[in-house]
């Protein structure tokens, strides 16, 4: 499965899902081990630290300060990782009206990480999109 390439497909097909939870983005100093409990939803390594994204919860139980208090959406399209220009178009719809966004693809979707007080608004953002874009609703 390769999935889906052509812009105008991808975005009008897009369902954008609004996850429940809060999530954040926490920082492990270089050499400092995962706390064995912590079930991130993302792990990446840079040369000044690890990034995890987690549950507020979960970041406050283990003690590890984190920002960007945010909300998950999830683009309901297998959007292939080679596509050109999906979440150009997104971010920048939602640049468009002064949101930040943090995009992450994995092999199946892509996720968008946006302010938890702006995500009601985001998700209307996205839909019209899509309704723009040839979605029939």
């Amino acid at each position: 499965m390769t999935g889906e390439t052509d812009l105008k497909t991808l975005l009008a097909s897009m369902t954008p899902e609004l996850l429940d939870g809060i999530h954040v983005f926490a920082m492990l100093a270089p050499g400092v081990p995962q706390p064995e409990d912590l079930d991130p939803v993302m792990v990446f390594r840079e040369r000044e630290g690890t990034t995890l994204i987690v549950t507020e919860d979960a970041a406050k139980a283990a003690g590890l300060s984190a920002s960007f208090r945010c909300r998950t959406i999830t683009l309901n399209i297998h959007s292939s990782l080679e596509a050109v220009g999906f979440l150009a178009a997104i971010t920048t719809r939602l640049a468009s009206a002064g949101m930040g966004v943090n995009p992450v693809s994995a092999f199946y979707h892509d996720h968008l990480f946006v302010p938890a007080e702006r995500a009601d608004e985001a998700m209307i953002l996205l839909r019209g999109l899509a309704i723009e874009n040839g979605r029939v609703e």
